[in-house]
């Protein structure tokens, strides 16, 4: 048996959108069950996000913290942003958050792992990449606002990290997921054998 996710839609009897806010909104659907009956279902219709794990050359990996109103929270995460455009390049989203938030590039790039944050109530789908070979970005920092402008900035080890996460003291999906997907991937294949950072994205289709 091979255990993979696949693609499926049930029967949708009825659709409905009763919020639509800035860059997301809430659809409500009446779906065809297995037995026939009708059910109905909320969900947030998001547009995906992409997150990127920046390692530096002392195995540190580029991290920020940030206010997140919804659960009263400073949190530590890794650099991050939303698919502002459909169809947009995952790759040049990561590379543009990474320039905004952390004022890094990256010369090596790979698809860490693909994620859907919250399949039960939310279509968000995130796409974490690899970037490491950093150095400092030409230009001016980017003029940051709201949340961001409280936003601090630091560089931790990546074993810092996974004991936090461990001990519960850090929480971000996208930090939990990153980091323990590359520690799977170093006991396994290796991080060479990481999918190539233009591999093709099902959950949020994209031209090159």
């Amino acid at each position: 048996m091979t255990i993979k996710d696949t693609p499926e839609e049930w029967d949708v009897r009825a659709t409905a959108t009763p919020f639509v806010g800035n860059k997301t909104s809430v659809r409500t659907d009446d779906v065809v069950m297995p037995d026939g009956s009708v059910a109905r279902r909320d969900y947030q219709v998001h547009p995906g996000s992409v997150a990127v794990l920046a390692l530096d050359d002392q195995d540190r990996a580029v991290v920020l913290r940030q206010y997140r109103h919804p659960v009263r929270h400073k949190l530590w995460e890794i650099p991050a942003g939303l698919l502002d455009v459909p169809g947009e390049n995952p790759l040049h989203a990561a590379q543009r958050e990474l320039y905004e938030e952390a004022h890094v590039k990256a010369e090596d790039w790979r698809v860490l792992t693909d994620v859907y944050t919250t399949p039960g109530g939310c279509s968000e789908a995130v796409r974490i990449f690899l970037a490491r070979e950093l150095s400092e970005a030409e230009g001016e920092r980017f003029e940051v606002e709201d949340e961001e402008a409280d936003m601090e900035l630091a560089r931790v080890p990546v074993g810092e990290l996974v004991r936090g996460v461990l001990a519960g003291d850090l929480h971000n999906n996208c930090l939990v997921v990153g980091v323990l997907s590359l520690i799977a991937a170093r006991s396994g294949d290796g991080l060479d054998a990481l999918r190539p950072a233009e591999a093709p994205w099902p959950a949020r289709p994209f031209e090159s």
